[in-house]
């Protein structure tokens, strides 16, 4: 059963986002609210957690999981990224944006993409998310929570709790956040691509 943790969105409470870190250290999957809407997380060197992560969603080896991380630095650590490309991140992080970027050795093989070796990394714009990232002290793994065979980005952690009471380890409650996905931008061609429409506005970054 998933325990249910009602944490205070502008001041956290240290004792439960350690606890929810615990839980993550220990191989299980926790429901975050980020600023585009709820994500599933796991430890970033935990197989069975990806594993796990992947059925919840229903996504196949090549969908790109992405890394939450807690500021440009810690993104430089675990992606190739050049001078054009770090102007973009600095304009857009944090916010609602997942970046494609080549992976460095520091992502396990078995997370980043198989045939291209990039991964999704981005910011989250949300206090309670960078609070746990801070307690964590590395990236997570995570996802959209996105049910099987929907559309629509998952916001409400009393319903997450029930739907998944059996799969996650806990719920984050900080209260519901926005019900869009990131907008998902490719930077590893020649120009920025954008992949998937979600809450952030590309033209906003100069895109199309």
């Amino acid at each position: 059963m998933a325990l249910h943790l009602t944490i205070h969105p502008d001041n956290p409470q240290v004792r439960l986002l350690k606890q929810a870190a615990q839980w993550i250290s220990d191989g299980g999957l926790v429901a975050v609210p980020t600023d585009s809407s709820y994500a599933v997380a796991a430890r970033l060197d935990d197989k069975d957690a990806a594993d796990r992560l992947r059925r919840l969603r229903g996504l196949d080896e090549r969908h790109h999981l992405t890394l939450l991380c807690r500021d440009l630095a810690e993104i430089g650590h675990f992606a190739k990224v050049d001078n054009r490309q770090y102007r973009l991140l600095k304009l857009a992080t944090p916010g609602p944006w997942t970046f494609i970027l080549e992976a460095t050795r520091e992502v396990p093989r078995r997370v980043s993409h198989p045939s291209r070796k990039t991964i999704g990394i981005r910011v989250p714009d949300h206090g309670v998310a960078l609070a746990l990232l801070e307690q964590v002290g590395s990236p997570l793994l995570s996802t959209t929570l996105i049910p099987k065979g929907e559309e629509d980005a998952l916001n409400d952690p009393e319903e997450i709790g029930q739907r998944y009471a059996h799969e996650l380890a806990a719920v984050i409650d900080a209260g519901a956040c926005a019900q869009h996905p990131t907008t998902v931008i490719d930077l590893t061609g020649a120009e920025p691509a954008v992949l998937r429409r979600g809450r952030g506005d590309p033209a906003s970054l100069g895109l199309g």
